[in-house]
């Protein structure tokens, strides 16, 4: 059932979902696993690519709306959409974002993580990707059937408050499965408003973004690069969710 507010998806569909979503993850777990300090983030994109193709599925996220990467590799200070770039070198200690959209069968999987690479240079940094990983599984607990929108936004935002992170306002979750983008929309803030009712046959895609410092945030002369105003470090984490009868099942969690 489609409304102006949310997509209500049948069974059929939902088995296709399953199937975006899984292997939107595997690729995402192969594209993690050849990340090294030393190589470029167009590097990283071109192996994307391979890894995408291998599994019989295709970059959503490759010329839509023009945008020119495969995936989205952001680095450091950039909160999101990153570009990969042979002129940008991944280094031992940098916070790397992998945001990793697969389309196959006419449905599409979304998910994203972050890492450091190699290992930890400061606290700080442990504590912006954890808290961050964790506000995500907070917003997956409260989506359940019968809650609101606004359930999710409180569990997520709690954490940045619990960690002393603040939230980026300009860029929320949303629905998906035939589209990348579909409503509703999910702030990762409380806001005045409830939103919709969480019923059985909803995919949302939960995705927190969280900041080191000010939560303000600008886009780079390339039109897609997202970076924190003040140059500190972002994490940003997504799972695709399905809202059920009971727990809500998450889509991109490797089944294997």
């Amino acid at each position: 059932m489609v409304d102006p507010r949310y997509i209500i998806y049948n069974n059929d569909a939902i088995s296709g979902i399953r199937v975006a979503a899984q292997t939107a993850a595997i690729a995402r777990d192969r594209i993690v696993g050849n990340v090294y300090s030393g190589m470029t983030t167009g590097e990283l994109d071109d192996i994307a690519a391979d890894i995408i193709s291998e599994l019989g599925g295709y970059p959503t996220f490759w010329k839509y709306h023009g945008y020119p990467g495969k995936i989205c590799v952001s680095v450091n200070d950039e909160v999101v959409h990153g570009i990969g770039r042979s002129s940008k070198v991944i280094k031992a200690g940098d916070v790397v974002s992998i945001d990793v959209g697969v389309t196959i069968g006419g449905y599409i999987g979304d998910n994203a993580i972050t890492i450091i690479v190699d290992s930890a240079i400061c606290d700080e940094d442990v504590r912006l990707v954890d808290s961050t990983e964790k506000a995500l599984m907070a917003g997956i607990k409260a989506a359940r059937a019968g809650n609101f929108v606004k359930d999710i936004s409180i569990a997520v935002e709690n954490v940045a408050i619990d960690a002393k992170l603040s939230v980026v306002r300009e860029y929320v979750g949303h629905g998906c499965g035939i589209e990348l983008h579909e409503p509703p929309e999910i702030p990762n803030y409380k806001t005045r408003k409830k939103g919709v009712m969480l019923v059985p046959g909803m995919v949302l895609c939960i995705e927190p973004m969280f900041n080191l410092g000010s939560h303000k945030v600008f886009t780079d002369s390339d039109d897609w690069t997202v970076r924190t105003r003040d140059g500190k470090k972002s994490a940003h984490f997504e799972h695709m969710v399905l809202i059920t009868e009971t727990d809500p099942e998450i889509l991109t969690w490797r089944k294997t």
